[in-house]
């Protein structure tokens, strides 16, 4: 009896939110792109103590960006999030607390949609994007997002810059050898170890000159074309 219901509770688990993450992490990795020099750079886990430094970098160069915001950081960081509007960047949801969706029951997913939802209206932000923390999800999640008529976003090149050993030399060297034509970037704002989103900011101010200079367009997730 023990085993049958051990075999039922991973048989849900396969079906509710394994296999779900799974599909669209391999539609999304694996999407062709298309032979036009764009690059469409989003940021997660934001917004945080370093997101205006990342801000003035990205005005600099006159280029706009997606930022993937957990919810209770916009609503402790207000400032930042009506700067990101100002300056033209698209804003979009990274979940209320940064929690993985695939350990969500159905009651937990719902109420952290919608309380990132009434955060993000407070803010006078629209949400039309979504990504969920590592890329994971869940059947009610999605149906969840279809319903508020939001697209799930996820990505085709990350830089592990949120790792604690990393450095601007190694992020700035994986996004020159990872990013291709038409490619979505994951980076991150927030969050991380040993002030891990400076580290990204600096290697973005080594790599940013060096994509311009090789013809590259940033563009947001609003001109993404799937």
């Amino acid at each position: 009896m023990l085993i049958f219901i051990t075999i039922m509770i991973i048989l849900i688990f396969m079906i509710y939110a394994f296999i779900p993450s799974y599909l669209n992490k391999k539609i999304f990795f694996n999407k062709k792109n298309k032979k036009e020099k764009v690059i469409y750079l989003t940021f997660d886990d934001g917004p945080s103590e370093y997101t205006e430094e990342l801000l003035n970098l990205l005005n600099k160069y006159n280029i706009k960006a997606t930022f993937f915001c957990v919810a209770n950081f916009a609503k402790k960081y207000k400032s930042i999030i009506y700067k990101m509007k100002k300056d033209g960047h698209v804003i979009a949801l990274h979940s209320l607390k940064h929690k993985n969706s695939m350990l969500q029951g159905i009651n937990e997913t719902k109420l952290d949609l919608e309380e990132s939802l009434n955060i993000m209206n407070e803010l006078l932000i629209k949400i039309q994007y979504y990504r969920p923390p590592w890329g994971d999800t869940n059947l009610y999640l999605l149906k969840k997002l279809e319903k508020e008529n939001i697209k799930l976003i996820l990505w085709n090149v990350m830089a592990e810059d949120w790792r604690k050993d990393t450095t601007e030399e190694i992020i700035a060297n994986k996004l020159l050898t990872r990013v291709k034509d038409g490619d979505i970037i994951c980076l991150h704002d927030g969050r991380g170890k040993n002030e891990a989103p400076l580290k990204t900011i600096k290697a973005l101010k080594k790599v940013i000159p060096i994509f311009l200079e090789k013809g590259y367009i940033f563009k947001t997730i609003e001109e993404y074309e799937t």
